[in-house]
C-alpha cells in the first residue's frame, strides 16, 4: 500500500521519496554496499564496453512502438476514407464494429458538462478501462497517442540542437498537470462545455488525420516548437490531463516495467532517454530498497529505458512476478 501511495504522490507531482533505512531489504543493503565500493579500471572499461554495445544495437522496442502507433492511427484514417466502418470516430470517442469506445478523460469531461451519467459512455469507459488496465495505463500515451509520436520527433530535434548548444531545456513544476486536470474538470462542470477538448493536441491531431486539418493545428505546431526550442517534452511531462487520467489506471495495472537492482550499475543511461525520469528513481545508486522494483504510475511503458539499459536491468513483467523479459 505504501508503494501505491508513493507512486500516486509522484504522479501528482511530488518529489520521489527516499526510503527510510529500515525499509531496505537485506539483499538491497548488501547490493548497495557492494556498488559503493570503488570500481576497478577493468570494471569501468567493461561498463563502457556494455554501453557502446547497447548503443550500437537497434532500438527494438521503439521500432515496434512506432509501427503500432502509425498502424493504429492509420486504421482510423482508412476506415473513414474508404467508409469501411470498422472504426468510426476519433480517439476522444469512437465505435469499433459498432461497439462504443470512449477515452476516459474525454468521457469524464462530457459527463461533468452534462451532469449526468450517459449509458453509451459508460459502456465505452468500461471497455477502455479494462483494456488499458491490462496494458498499463499510460501505455495509451506512448503506443497510440498521435501527439506522442510528434513530440518524440520534436525531442530528437531538441536534443540535436542542445548538443550544439543552440537550445537549453527548461524544467517546469510537475504539479501543474494536476492543477490543469482540476481546472478543466471544473470548467466542464461550470460551463456545460468540454473546454479541454478544444485544445487537446491528442484530439486535434486525431481529428485532423481523419477529417482534415483545421485552424486548431496552429496550436499543435506552437506546442511542438515550444518543445523543440524551450522545454523538452513539455506537454506530456508537465501539462497533459489525459496522461494523469491514464496514470491513475496504470497505478493498479498488472503490467509494469521492473528494475532489477542486481543487474544495475547506475550509469543513468535509462534516465537520459526517459520522458518521465522521476519514475526511474530506483535506478539511482542507493535508492532501490528492494532488489526488484516496479516503476511508478507515471511510467508510459514506452520501453526506451529497456532499449537504453546496457545490462538489461529493466524489463516488462506481468504482475511483477517472474523474470523481466
Amino acid at each position: 500500500m505504501r508503494l501505491l501511495i508513493d507512486s500516486l504522490a509522484v504522479l501528482f507531482g511530488a518529489v520521489p521519496r527516499r526510503a527510510e533505512p529500515e525499509e531496505y531489504s537485506e539483499a538491497a543493503k548488501a547490493h548497495h554496499e557492494l556498488r559503493n565500493q570503488k570500481r576497478t579500471p577493468e570494471e569501468r572499461e567493461h561498463i563502457k564496453a556494455d554501453r557502446r554495445h547497447k548503443a550500437a544495437q537497434p532500438k527494438t522496442w521503439r521500432i515496434r512502438r512506432w509501427i503500432v502507433l502509425v498502424v493504429v492511427n492509420l486504421i482510423f484514417v482508412l476506415s473513414y476514407r474508404f467508409d469501411v466502418q470498422l472504426v468510426e470516430g476519433a480517439w476522444t470517442g469512437s465505435r469499433f464494429v459498432g461497439f462504443h469506445l470512449a477515452d476516459l478523460n474525454a468521457a469524464l469531461q462530457v459527463m461533468l458538462a452534462y451532469k449526468q451519467v450517459l449509458i453509451n459512455l459508460m459502456i465505452g469507459i468500461v471497455t477502455i478501462f479494462v483494456g488499458w488496465w491490462l496494458l498499463g495505463g499510460r501505455t495509451f500515451c506512448s503506443w497510440v497517442c498521435p501527439y506522442h509520436l510528434l513530440g518524440e520527433w520534436a525531442e530528437i530535434l531538441h536534443l540535436k540542437l542542445a548538443k550544439k548548444g543552440w537550445v537549453k531545456h527548461h524544467d517546469f513544476d510537475r504539479r501543474g498537470r494536476l492543477w490543469l486536470w482540476l481546472i478543466f474538470a471544473g470548467l466542464a462542470f461550470l460551463t456545460g462545455f468540454t473546454v479541454y477538448e478544444t485544445i487537446s493536441p491528442t484530439g486535434i491531431l486525431s481529428r485532423a488525420l481523419i477529417y482534415g486539418p483545421g485552424v486548431a493545428m496552429l496550436w499543435v505546431v506552437a506546442l511542438l516548437l515550444f518543445e523543440v526550442f524551450y522545454s523538452r517534452r513539455f506537454w506530456c511531462r508537465y501539462a497533459c490531463p489525459i496522461g494523469l487520467t491514464y496514470g491513475l489506471v496504470g497505478s493498479i495495472s498488472p503490467l509494469k516495467v521492473v528494475h532489477d537492482a542486481s543487474k544495475c550499475f547506475h550509469d543513468g543511461a535509462c534516465r537520459a532517454v526517459c520522458m518521465v525520469p522521476h519514475v526511474l528513481e530506483p535506478t539511482r545508486k542507493g535508492h532501490a530498497f528492494e532488489m526488484k522494483t516496479a516503476l511508478g504510475a507515471d511510467c508510459t511503458r514506452c520501453a526506451r529505458c529497456i532499449d537504453a539499459c546496457p545490462t538489461n536491468a529493466l524489463g516488462f513483467q506481468f504482475k511483477a512476478i517472474g523474470k523481466p523479459k
